[in-house]
């Protein structure tokens, strides 16, 4: 069955890049003071969870989120129009948007192993480690420490977007895998509703920010890969630098498959 939908770039899910550059040094004000030393002190496995930045309406489990709240892996989240929220969960960093509903769920409070989005959108960055994965309603992520960022749009069929901002990510939608090697936004859509037999297929980096993933990447004591090589990239979705384009291969590029 062909979606009645042509592939097409999402609205803007979040407020405008004034708003953005706010929550960067709200983000960074936290990171130069006690949180950050204090998180700092603790061994990986030993963080726990904080509350970075709140704005607005947020529920967990239902109820209206606190600053001084601790979220932690069995917790839903829940965030209303023009809300957000930056928080850490052990050594995993998470930027939700507005009108976006997720779960997290993990073997214990502070280790979070499956990040299930429902709608909305999530930036996020993980440490090195296996048996993490994002699902959507149409594709699923393992995570091998990495930073991404996924969306979820209702309104088109509950269709996703992913993008591996940098990284390794196993990904599957339908009957398509893909293994993916990002060091600059290589992105995907994930269709719900298989086009000639395919269900993954290329997509421009959109919706988000460098210096949101760098704010995340900060907050779990890392760095992204063009901070690591200072050297970034086209956002074309490919997943490259500038100093390393690959060669296309038969119309295609590495991660991606020519559509039909």
């Amino acid at each position: 069955m062909t979606p009645s939908h042509p592939p097409q770039n999402p609205a803007p899910t979040d407020t405008p890049p004034l708003s953005r550059r706010s929550l960067v040094q709200a983000a960074g004000a936290w990171a130069a003071t006690a949180g950050w030393q204090g998180a700092q002190a603790q061994a990986p496995e030993t963080l726990h969870s904080r509350v970075v930045d709140l704005r607005g309406d947020v529920l967990r489990n239902g109820t209206r989120l606190q600053a001084q709240d601790r979220i932690a892996a069995g917790d839903q989240l829940e965030t209303g129009p023009g809300s957000r929220v930056v928080l850490t969960v052990g050594d995993s960093a998470f930027l939700v948007r507005e009108n976006t509903r997720l779960a997290l769920e993990g073997d214990s409070p502070v280790t979070v192993r499956l990040l299930r989005l429902l709608s909305g959108a999530v930036a996020s960055v993980w440490s090195r480690g296996t048996d993490r994965q994002i699902v959507t309603p149409t594709m699923t992520a393992g995570i091998r420490g990495t930073g991404v960022y996924a969306e979820v749009l209702p309104e088109q069929d509950f269709r996703s977007y992913f993008c591996n901002c940098y990284g390794t990510v196993d990904i599957a939608a339908g009957s398509d895998r893909r293994v993916s090697e990002s060091t600059y936004h290589q992105s995907f859509w994930a269709e719900a509703s298989p086009r000639r037999g395919q269900s993954l297929f290329p997509a421009q980096a959109i919706n988000h920010t460098d210096e949101e993933m760098e704010m995340l990447a900060a907050l779990v004591r890392q760095r992204t890969a063009w901070q690591i090589t200072g050297m970034k990239g086209p956002k074309d979705g490919r997943g490259y630098q500038y100093e390393k384009r690959p060669e296309p291969t038969d119309g295609a590029y590495p991660g991606h498959s020519s559509p039909n």
